[in-house]
């Protein structure tokens, strides 16, 4: 599979179109919404003990419950809030699927975090529908796997296949700009070769931004939820392949060092001085896990990768993931080489 493009960074004015199609910008539109609505009879979203203030994300599972049994006003506030957010989205895909390296793509798997809920498969289904009475054919899909689990099982296709075979499993690092969540991912090749049955077998989640860590302290930290599960993992008698794969926002370069991208992130992460996979794997060893290398792609490509066991069909696709920016990635499958007489 050949990653044709990441991380566009398309530009309306100052900002990058992708911040307009975010799940923060969902919540911008659903409370200015609410601020317009509440100087005509309150918040129908409610206040103070028995509601959510203005301004506060209302979870993903509240707002599906408002959505389907709430307040027929605050119902009706929602469906305006996914009406406007889904014309927003269908604009910033047309801009991304203009430029050169996603012409001709006809398939986006959607991931990410509200891809989890029905306000977003509602908010991507209009979308598509509005791309295609504008004449542009084009399918938007949820992603295979869970959202918080597709960041982790992409990694197994950052290992040629046949370096997989003589283990059970691997550890696992999504980084995002909120959350960062660590894993234990079983290959399953023993039932699935092409790695389709691929599974998180345990994982852990740490909220960092509320706790504002610098960034050591915040590879400490994964470290250490790295080494935990390594030790999980080998009581249970699963054999780690000794390679970490990470998905990490911004652009990757080849040494591991960051360019750009990562300005949700705690501290500096572009610095030329800093590697992120040499970091990791200089702070394992001291905790005792055992690691000879740590491959890393950016987060987006690392979710889309965990659909290539699906895309035998498809040759040109692409992903978006919906969380704290829009990620993406673009896809091609290499063609067989025919097989010489």
């Amino acid at each position: 599979m050949q990653v044709d493009a990441y991380n566009l960074e398309i530009r309306d004015g100052k900002t990058f179109i992708g911040d307009r199609a975010s799940r923060r910008a969902f919540h911008s539109i659903l409370d200015d919404l609410r601020k317009k609505i509440s100087r005509f009879g309150g918040d129908p979203f409610g206040n103070g003990k028995n509601g959510s203030r203005k301004g506060e994300p209302i979870s993903k599972k509240k707002l599906d419950r408002m959505l389907v049994s709430g307040n027929p006003v605050a119902a009706g506030l929602l469906l305006g809030a996914i009406e406007e957010y889904a014309q927003i989205f269908a604009e910033v895909v047309k801009r991304i699927l203009r430029t050169q390296k996603w012409r001709g793509t006809e398939y986006i798997v959607i991931g990410g975090g509200m891809s989890n809920s029905r306000i977003g498969t509602l908010a991507v289904g209009r979308a598509e529908a509005l791309l295609r009475m504008a004449g542009i054919k084009v399918s938007l899909v949820p992603i295979h796997h869970h959202p918080d689990e597709a960041g982790l099982i992409g990694v197994t296709q950052l290992v040629p296949p046949e370096g997989l075979r003589d283990y059970d499993a691997m550890l696992a690092i999504d980084i995002g700009g909120t959350n960062v969540r660590v894993g234990v991912v079983k290959f399953g090749m023993d039932a699935a070769p092409d790695l389709s049955r691929a599974a998180v077998w345990k994982s852990v989640l740490w909220r960092h931004e509320p706790d504002a860590p610098t960034r050591d302290a915040f590879i400490d930290r994964v470290a250490k939820m790295l080494a935990d599960l390594a030790r999980r993992a080998e009581k249970s008698g699963l054999k780690l392949m000794p390679i970490i794969g990470v998905g990490c926002p911004g652009i990757i370069g080849h040494d591991g060092t960051i360019r750009r991208g990562t300005q949700n992130l705690p501290g500096d992460w572009s610095s030329r001085d800093f590697n992120l996979p040499h970091r990791l794997a200089s702070a394992l060893p001291v905790m005792g896990v055992e690691c000879t290398e740590v491959l890393m792609h950016n987060d987006a490509v690392v979710q889309g990768l965990s659909e290539v066991p699906f895309m035998h069909e498809k040759r040109h696709w692409g992903v978006l993931t919906i969380g704290t920016g829009l990620g993406n990635a673009r896809f091609t499958r290499r063609r067989a080489r025919p097989r010489q007489n």
